[in-house]
Formats: C-alpha cells, sequence, structure tokens
C-alpha cells in the first residue's frame, strides 16, 4: 500500500516526546507503518487478515490498535488504488472524543 499522512503521527510523536510510553508506541507504530506499506490490501478481509483486532468501520475507515489499544490509529483505504491515508492518529482517550466514521 502507499501510506499517505504519516505527517500527522510524525507530529503527534514530536509534540509528546517524553511522555511515558511515547517510544513503546513509535516503535509499534513503525512496525504496523511496515506491515502496511508491504500489505497489498485489496478489501477489508486482507486487513482483517494481518491485523486480526483492526475494526472495519463504514466510508472505508480502518481502526487499527496500537501498543496494545493505548494508542489508535484511523486511516481511510482506498482499496482499488492501493492507498491508506491515515486520518487519526492519538491515545485511546483522544479517540473517544472523535468520530472515526468522519475524521
Amino acid at each position: 500500500m502507499i501510506v499517505v499522512g504519516t505527517d500527522l503521527a510524525e507530529q503527534y510523536f514530536a509534540r509528546h516526546a517524553g511522555a511515558r510510553g511515547i517510544k513503546a508506541a513509535r516503535a509499534q507504530y513503525e512496525a504496523w507503518l511496515a506491515i502496511a506499506q508491504a500489505a497489498d490490501w485489496k478489501m477489508p478481509a486482507d486487513v482483517k487478515r494481518s491485523h486480526p483486532k483492526a475494526s472495519i468501520l463504514k466510508g472505508s475507515r480502518v481502526v487499527f490498535n496500537i501498543k496494545a489499544n493505548d494508542y489508535r490509529l484511523i486511516a481511510l483505504v482506498q482499496y482499488r488504488d492501493g492507498v491508506l491515508m491515515i486520518r487519526f492518529f492519538g491515545t485511546h482517550a483522544e479517540y473517544d472524543g472523535i468520530d472515526a466514521e468522519t475524521v
């Protein structure tokens, strides 16, 4: 997949540098990113095969759990074009304050 929007996650990490658990979150995000970039997801079932705990939402959005669900990443996936756009990265509590289907 072509992954766009990585700057959103990078900005989050920069703003929270030194926060408890942020280094582990970054390491797990980077592992997720490597998997996503190597993936060839053609449908939501393909995502679920590589990320069984991912949540498939309406509007071609997928929620990925990062660092044992301490953090969440929302992506808009254009399966036909092979593009994944990161739309949100934040803590579980921050995720609870947004509408994952419209972000």
